[in-house]
């Protein structure tokens, strides 16, 4: 690939996470998620299939390192027995690009079916799609373009996701007001551990 190649997928990436929806749905999901598991002692758990499975394998790495317990749940091996590790006060968050991905709106009917009330926080390009219907608060990517050759391949819409679970993660942190010692009671090696003990001196 040539410079220009490549400065063209840059900017076809940036302008995709400039154009990710903004509304107050990032506000409710952030409130949500501090109420349930900050304030409750529940935990976030996160779930989606293929690309977008191991976008939500991020995040919850990411909640947990931050202050936010967080797993992640396969969708698959839900409906083998680990959907056991719902708990009451939890809350899951989904992830499906089309917004139709089978195993993941069979996990919403699952999960509702063991914890009567459970809430969903859905990030999807589909807005009107079946799983964004059944959430409780919608995040929407946008739909963008894959930079993808085929236009198939996960590419801009994974980037996009990414981006809608560091907003949670930021929002959050501000939210219960997570400091440097907090991080350092959690990082206990390596450079960050390190940076987080001198900042919390």
């Amino acid at each position: 690939m040539n410079p220009d190649e490549i400065r063209s997928l840059l900017v076809s990436e940036a302008n995709a996470i400039l154009n990710i929806p903004i509304s107050d749905a990032y506000r409710q999901a952030v409130d949500l998620i501090v109420e349930q598991v900050n304030i409750k002692k529940g935990k976030l758990v996160t779930s989606g299939m293929g690309k977008a499975g191991q976008v939500a394998q991020n995040m919850a790495t990411t909640f947990s390192s931050t202050g936010t317990p967080a797993v992640f749940l396969h969708p698959s091996e839900a409906q083998h027995g680990d959907l056991g590790i719902l708990q009451e006060n939890d809350i899951v968050l989904a992830i499906s690009n089309s917004g139709k991905t089978r195993e993941i709106i069979e996990l919403i009917s699952l999960a509702k079916v063991l914890i009567p009330g459970i809430k969903f926080i859905v990030v999807t390009s589909d807005p009107d799609s079946l799983l964004a219907q059944k959430a409780d608060i919608c995040l929407a990517t946008g739909n963008p373009d894959e930079v993808c050759a085929l236009g198939l391949t996960p590419t801009t819409s994974t980037t996009v996701m990414t981006v809608i679970g560091d907003i949670l993660v930021v929002g959050t942190m501000r939210k219960i007001k997570f400091s440097p010692a907090d991080y350092a009671k959690r990082h206990h090696g390596g450079y960050l551990g390190d940076k987080s003990r001198e900042m919390s001196k």
